[in-house]
């Protein structure tokens, strides 16, 4: 019975999450009420609030879905990557690049890393931080595959060159999400001869 309820609850959560996702794109961050989410997630207002105190924890809570999703993505990519170190950062990358538009709109980015900075001890703020740690982790995981594979130098510490692969990469995001006419494609390139020169110091 408890096993139940517990994934009840999960889909419910679930539901939520995708219905503020919707809602958060079609109408904008500021523009959404809880309410609204509510009625897309045909649930009343206090259920909403049973689970999320506010909607900036709606708000993470899809960034934290996005995120899991790309993680999933890119693990079988570190479990075999491809032997050039070049080539297993880019397809790596390519997924959270590929995925970051899904679930939500460079508006609804700029929301959330601006309430990540403006309230660094608030949970959202913690929790959008760990996320960006676990996928600089992955990124440095890749690494550690291509070193045990012998496809980089065995000097370089991987753990320090995936975040900065994953900082670079993040700090390119954020002017992608800054500018509303830049393409994703656009992003994708610069990324890519960034790293061109990165994973040239790997070899």
């Amino acid at each position: 019975m408890a096993g139940l309820r517990e994934r009840q609850k999960a889909l419910r959560e679930r539901r939520l999450v995708d219905a503020a996702a919707k809602r958060f794109r079609s109408d904008g961050y500021e523009k959404t009420k809880i309410e609204e989410i509510a009625a897309e997630a045909e649930v009343s207002a206090g259920t909403v609030y049973n689970y999320y105190r506010h909607k900036g924890e709606l708000l993470i809570a899809v960034v934290a879905m996005e995120v899991h999703e790309v993680l999933a993505e890119g693990e079988s990519i570190v479990a075999s990557p491809p032997d050039m170190a070049l080539e297993a950062v880019n397809r790596l990358i390519t997924i959270y690049l590929d995925h970051s538009l899904t679930y939500l709109s460079k508006d609804n980015w700029r929301h959330a890393m601006a309430a990540s900075i403006a309230q660094p001890d608030e949970v959202f703020a913690r929790r959008y931080t760990d996320l960006d740690s676990r996928l600089a982790d992955q990124v440095s995981r890749l690494l550690m595959a291509l070193q045990r594979k012998g496809a980089i130098r065995g000097d370089i510490d991987p753990t320090l060159f995936g975040r900065m692969i994953f900082n670079n990469t993040n700090n390119l995001f954020i002017g992608f999400v800054k500018d509303e006419a830049m393409a994703l494609d656009d992003l994708k390139r610069g990324i890519r001869d960034q790293h061109e020169t990165l994973c040239a110091l790997l070899a």
